[in-house]
């Protein structure tokens, strides 16, 4: 996704209708294949393509419906459905990322209805001497002869930016109003984690419970005071490492076994299954097959690879009797409140409501402490390390982490630069003496390192950024993973803007730009504006690139089915690693993902004025995108880490940076070619933008994260009017009447009003057609008990730490013919639970299970927090 030709767009030339072909003809070959090749893989492959359609792990409720098989028939029914689908199948996130890309498509193409019509014959009759598709920007101007043009720009610009920021303004209404519908409907209000809240740094004083319930009163129904488990988890970790051993082992003994039995079987030799008496040694039955010397062993020393050998089996299950009773005397001793507590607590209350109104309100009287509160974080995505943090530790991580990441994207070009050199590795084999030994080297393995490896080590590179900004999220001390993604989301986007934009638009490396900003602070606006209009050609072209080429990518996933396919079939050598490699989906990660389309967005709002054309471009590239993202999220991934939608106004309020330097870049060229009533009407246009943005940001912030009491205490009056109903009409097990869902949103505005609205009525008026009851309609209404999502014991149990919580692993082995598996059950199930249902070894030594119709041993009911 990143541009690996950083500052390179400053000195691209005048593209013409030839260049743009050679650009687009090898891209659209290579999109061409990558789909052709999703046409062929989706009909035979259900489980890579398909595999929300059927996946047992996944709740009915959370299936999508089939497609036809053929290749091209399923297009219609995928086209019709609702883009509300990932809303009540999925999450608020798969919903609202599939939104923010339409958002950006409605932007670009709506950009091109107002800038191609004006800016078009303006610049192309500018008489500046451009070429080419050149003719088409601002650089066609002649500032001496034509600067009476430059306000076609000015108004063109006022009417796209504003178009750009009413949008976010509607945008962000909407989401509001169905963050609020979502959080408030009764599936997700009755949850732990919507009734939960985490308060860091808290003082000493107030680790204890009574405390606790005093200072938050009666409405308080759990309470979890953090604690050091770094031994217990230890212990944990070597007994689950030991099992998993154990049980490898197991199964390698198994398949041994089984290869003599086959061979025996090719030469005429039958065999009868055998059973062992109860009274019979451990491993009689295998020892008829595998002689003792050739049974699993590993050495105990450095790496597996020295010290003593001994039996695996054997030593696992001794090791075992051991570390189990540890485990769980340590877990016990947790749970009796036996443990040094660190600065955390949740605190779970009876309803959504309490909880809402003990994060809003001042906890404590001290500055820093009970702060900052968090509700909503679900008990899987506690970073558990963070809540050890004290207050002022947390306020220097802070600002280490934020230095850090500065300085990273900042110098990010020495790194880049470097492997950019070995490219050009016999250039510096001649120059650098030291080097010269590499021209010895075979010319085709010379050309494989100049030509290969920079591409590839510059890959390997870019993907290391958001690896190290969530590190760097967990080491500054975000408690969740979606706090963690949250933070990435800004980090990374900074990043983007900063090196794949805006370095690569002005010059060759960060330093380079420093160093003339340093020495002339007010030379950064000239800078942008000078290499802005030169840089354009290159923006098309990476547009191509990105639509074509990395959209079809997106939605074919070669590399991704390719390293499945191997995985499954020849690296999962236990039943488990099998069920685990079909069972889980992959996931999106929104802090590295988002962040790409947003700051394509910011390029495009950028050259709007400047070089419209690009809009049609990015216009075509992110509608690919779109489509090949809405696939994968409605058939194929799925939510591992739920922000609860809050990605969605960071990527909006994010698109202000595009419209702040657009009109920054546009006051630089007005006075480079002093245009002066230009240059004033884009000044006045700023501090409304900027006013605009303050204004917003102080009336929406607050309603980003809080939820409004009005809107609790009336939905809670709702909800008991209901229950008072049902019970009044003789069913009193809580399992309320799903309300009807819609899956269209038009449909949900002429519901409300009687008539059916028009398109501008409905974005001009989003208070009206997209209000807090409008929302309702739209969000999943499950026909559950809500009253009793949990058994005590889940209830009980929700955050007290991982560690304390694992139970002892259920080990899981194949069903063989000779009956081996049935005696390693009878002995291994003395030290630790064993099974050998659901799976078998074949006449082929390959494991087999039912991939749908039954659920593996090991299968665990997703609890939804």
């Amino acid at each position: 996704m990143s541009d690996p030709n950083i500052g390179s767009a400053r000195d691209t030339p005048p593209t013409s209708l030839n260049t743009l072909w050679l650009t687009l003809a090898p891209v659209a070959l290579i999109a061409g294949v990558y789909v052709g090749i999703f046409l062929i893989l989706r009909k035979s492959h259900r489980r890579y393509y398909a595999p929300r359609t059927y996946l047992g792990s996944l709740r009915t409720s959370e299936r999508s419906p089939p497609l036809p098989n053929g290749l091209f028939n399923w297009i219609g029914p995928f086209w019709r459905m609702s883009d509300t689908h990932p809303l009540q199948h999925q999450s608020l996130d798969a919903y609202l990322f599939l939104r923010f890309l339409r958002v950006l498509v409605t932007i670009c193409f709506v950009g091109c209805c107002i800038t191609w019509p004006v800016l078009f014959p303006v610049n192309a009759t500018g008489h500046g001497g451009a070429e080419q598709v050149d003719i088409l920007s601002y650089s066609n101007i002649n500032k001496d002869t034509e600067s009476s043009r430059y306000y076609a720009h000015v108004f063109v610009a006022w009417v796209f930016y504003g178009f750009v920021m009413y949008t976010i303004l509607r945008e962000s209404i909407y989401y509001v109003n169905l963050r609020q519908a979502f959080m408030l409907s009764p599936f997700y209000a009755n949850r732990i984690s919507s009734r939960t809240v985490l308060f860091v740094a808290v003082p000493d004083k107030y680790l204890d419970e009574a405390r606790m319930r005093k200072v938050f009163g009666d409405s308080v129904k759990h309470v979890w005071i953090a604690g050091d488990t770094d031994k217990l988890d230890d212990l944990v970790e070597e007994r689950d490492k030991v099992a998993m051993k154990l049980e490898k082992a197991e199964v390698k003994l198994l398949k041994l076994a089984n290869t003599q039995r086959i061979k025996s079987m090719k030469k005429g030799v039958s065999h009868e299954r055998a059973e062992a008496p109860v009274d019979s040694e451990s491993g009689s039955l295998a020892a008829r097959w595998v002689p003792n010397k050739k049974r699993p062993t590993h050495r105990l020393g450095l790496l597996g690879l020295v010290g003593k050998k001994v039996d695996t089996i054997s030593w696992c299950r001794t090791e075992l009797e051991r570390i189990i009773p540890a485990v769980e005397a340590a877990q016990t001793a947790y749970r009796t409140g036996n443990y040094k507590k660190v600065p955390s607590v949740f605190i779970e209350f009876y309803h959504q409501a309490d909880a809402e109104s003990a994060y809003q309100v001042l906890a404590h009287h001290q500055a820093l402490r009970m702060t900052p509160k968090y509700i909503g974080i679900t008990p899987g995505e506690v970073v558990w390390g963070a809540l050890k943090i004290s207050w002022w530790q947390r306020v220097v991580r802070r600002f280490a982490v934020l230095g850090f990441i500065s300085a990273l994207i900042i110098f990010w070009a020495v790194p880049v630069a470097v492997v950019g050199a070995i490219s050009n590795i016999t250039y510096l084999a001649n120059s650098v003496f030291f080097l010269k030994w590499l021209l010895s080297i075979p010319t085709l393995i010379l050309g494989l390192i100049s030509g290969l490896l920079p591409s590839v080590a510059l890959s390997i590179l870019m993907s290391l950024v958001p690896v190290i900004m969530r590190l760097c999220a967990k080491l500054s001390g975000e408690p969740s993973l979606s706090r963690v993604e949250l933070f990435t989301q800004n980090a990374y986007f900074a990043f983007q803007l900063i090196q794949v934009f805006l370095i690569t638009t002005v010059a060759s490396s960060a330093s380079a730009v420093g160093a003339q900003i340093a020495s002339n602070p007010g030379s950064v606006t000239n800078l942008l504006s000078e290499n802005l209009p030169k840089s354009s050609n290159f923006y098309i072209s990476y547009f191509i690139v990105q639509g074509l080429g990395t959209a079809s990518s997106v939605i074919s996933q070669v590399v991704g089915f390719a390293i499945f396919t191997i995985m499954y079939k020849f690296l999962s050598g236990t039943p488990r690693a099998l069920y685990k490699k079909w069972a889980n989906l992959s996931a999106i990660s929104w802090g590295s993902v988002l962040p790409v389309y947003t700051n394509i967005a910011v390029i495009s709002i950028t050259y709007a004025g400047i070089a419209p054309l690009m809009l049609g471009f990015a216009t075509i590239g992110l509608s690919l995108f779109y489509l090949a993202w809405r696939y994968n999220v409605f058939f194929v991934t799925d939510t591992n880490i739920d922000t609860r939608g809050l990605i969605y106004p960071r990527a909006l309020k994010q698109l202000f940076a595009g419209i702040y330097i657009a009109e920054l870049c546009m006051i630089g060229l007005f006075a480079t070619s002093v245009a002066i009533g230009p240059l004033i009407l884009m000044v006045a246009f700023l501090i409304f933008t900027v006013l605009f943005h303050l204004t917003i940001n102080s009336a929406i912030d607050p309603l980003l994260y809080n939820l409004p009491r009005s809107l609790a205490a009336e939905t809670e009056s709702k909800s008991m009017d209901v229950e008072h109903s049902v019970i009044r009409n003789g069913h009193q097990d809580g399992a309320l009447k799903p309300e009807k869902v819609s899956t269209d949103e038009t449909a949900v505005a002429e519901k409300k009003s009687g008539k059916k609205p028009g398109f501008l009525s409905k974005f001009l008026k989003p208070w009206e057609y997209c209000d807090y009851e409008s929302m309702r309609e739209l969000v999943p209404h499950e026909r559950i008990d809500t009253n009793n999502l949990y058994t005590d014991e889940v209830e009980r149990n929700a955050y007290f730490p991982p560690s304390v919580t694992s139970g002892t692993p259920l080990l899981w082995i194949p069903e063989d013919a000779m009956g081996i598996s049935k005696q390693e059950v009878r002995d291994t199930g003395k030290v630790i639970p064993i099974t050998d249902e659901g799976c078998t070894l074949s006449d082929k030594n390959k494991l087999e299970w039912d991939t749908e119709a039954v659920r593996p041993p090991v299968w665990e009911e997703k609890v939804y927090y």
